[in-house]
């Protein structure tokens, strides 16, 4: 439909992939070399300035990949939630699955019994086939980093300052994918159209106390009851320092935008200075 493409076109020129002819910017041609979505391209390469790289292959081979969470038969939910709480970590979905694919290259490193694979995979009612695809997934992207000569920083998972940096480089292309709780119970009100959704059932704070005000979501999904799925949470100053103006100006009406645009007030004196003394 001409208004898909049109919107698609819209988001090419966000993310900073077109020149102002509609040609492929320079940045846009070195975001075509991955076989991934614009947003997830466009979020590995800002991993290189933010030196978050092995992290962030984690991520994109992992929501590349499919689900790896598998149904729980009947009678054994509690179980399953049970054996993913294992890998659950608080910042969000994108790092959880950090947890899981390192702990299925820690659980199947003996090449000499792949069976082990499908036992560990059965035993924490997780998909062997989907992590095998993963790992195949990041092995391409990681030869294609290289191919191009991209810088691939060193693994520093779990400090800090590495969680910042993943959350930066995720901004970085998933700006566009931002949503606000508005009533404290989990219904989540998008940017980018007033659209609310739910946690997906997979989500690591969908059965938690915790229901964090701004997250960044993967993608939304119609079919699964209008949920958002791999969700983290952002803070809006995050958000704030990191989205370019421009989609931000052409963003809807909304509560959410009105709280935002305060932030952004807030931040510009900040910024000014840091201008000046540059």
């Amino acid at each position: 439909a001409p208004e898909s493409l049109m919107q698609a076109l819209e988001d090419l020129d966000y993310l900073a992939a077109l020149d102002n002819n509609g040609n492929l910017s320079e940045f846009g041609i070195i975001m075509s070399e991955f076989p991934l979505d614009p947003q997830l391209s466009k979020s590995l390469l800002a991993s290189c300035e933010f030196e978050c790289v092995d992290e962030m292959l984690t991520i994109a081979a992992m929501v590349t990949a499919p689900n790896c969470f598998l149904h729980a038969p009947p009678g054994t939910e509690e179980i399953a939630l049970t054996c993913w709480r294992r890998f659950s970590h608080p910042a969000g979905d994108h790092f959880t699955l950090i947890n899981v694919f390192n702990a299925f290259k820690a659980a199947t490193a003996n090449p000499t019994d792949p069976g082990n694979n499908e036992k560990w995979c059965r035993d924490y009612f997780l998909s062997c086939s989907a992590l095998s695809m993963a790992e195949m997934i990041r092995a391409e992207l990681v030869e294609i980093m290289k191919r191009i000569e991209l810088p691939i920083s060193e693994p520093d998972f779990g400090s800090e300052e590495n969680l910042l940096s993943i959350k930066k480089a995720l901004l970085s292309g998933y700006f566009m994918h931002f949503a606000r709780d508005v009533d404290g119970s989990g219904n989540y009100l998008m940017l980018t159209h007033k659209q609310v959704a739910q946690l997906h059932p997979f989500s690591s704070y969908y059965q938690s106390r915790r229901i964090p005000e701004w997250v960044l979501f993967h993608e939304f999904s119609i079919s699964e009851g209008n949920s958002i799925r791999v969700v983290s949470e952002i803070s809006p100053h995050l958000f704030a320092e990191l989205v370019p103006q421009y989609y931000f100006s052409n963003l809807p009406p909304s509560e959410s935008k009105d709280i935002l645009q305060e932030v952004i007030n807030h931040l510009a004196p900040v910024s000014a200075t840091k201008e000046e003394q540059k």
